[in-house]
This record gives structure tokens, sequence and C-alpha cells, in this order.
């Protein structure tokens, strides 16, 4: 199991950011794919046409997010994702745990291009 520490600069609000991380319409509209999401913890959510799955844990409105991402029956990692003012919008503070090796690069790389790569396009 491995773990990503990474940052990326949004050029938006981080309420902005957080709803478009949160929102399921606004994450339709970014991602271009099929989404389940309530903003509420405790509640199932899947991305991505269901290539990723899980379960908000914690959802504190416009400065952080943790959710549980599902890797088979009996994976699962932890994914915290923090937001912060910054002078150029929002600097987000991203930090993914227990991910299983086999998923690593794949996972990392999703994050760079698929993720904040294409959340960063949509405040462009």
């Amino acid at each position: 199991m491995k773990d990503i520490k990474r940052y990326y600069t949004i050029k938006a609000d981080p309420a902005d950011v957080y709803n478009a991380l949160t929102n399921q319409k606004m994450l339709e509209i970014w991602t271009g794919e099929d989404v389940v999401m309530q903003a509420e913890a405790g509640t199932e959510f899947s991305l991505w046409n269901g290539s990723i799955s899980g379960k908000n844990l914690e959802l504190e409105p416009n400065t952080k997010i943790v959710q549980q991402w599902y890797f088979g029956e009996e994976e699962a990692s932890v994914v915290t994702i923090k937001l912060h003012p910054h002078k150029k919008g929002t600097s987000v503070e991203l930090h993914h745990t227990n991910i299983p090796d086999e998923a690593f690069e794949n996972i990392s790389d999703g994050w760079d291009e698929d993720y904040f790569g294409a959340l960063n396009e949509l405040f462009i």
C-alpha cells in the first residue's frame, strides 16, 4: 500500500472548488461522466460512471472533504482534500492513503490529469 501527498492551485475561491467537488451537477459538468453524489457525510458516491466509488466520511463546507474510496471487497483507502484560500484562488492539499500497489500509478496520474487537471480547466 502506498500514499500520495500533493498540492494544487485552482484559480477559483474555496467555496467554488468545494462546490465543484461535492455538487453532483458540477461534477458531471467537469468530468463529462455520470456521477452519484450527495454533499452529506455517510452517503455513498460514484464518479466516472463507477470507476471511483466510496463513501463521504466528513464534509466541512469550503474547507475539507474526507472520503473512503473502495478497491475491491476488503480494501479501501482514505482521501483527504483540504482547501485553503490562496492569492491565486485556492490551494488544494491532497492526501490519499492506503492505495493498493497495483493501482498506484493509475491513481497518481488520475489525480494530476483527470481530477485536478480537469477541475482546473473548469475555472480557466
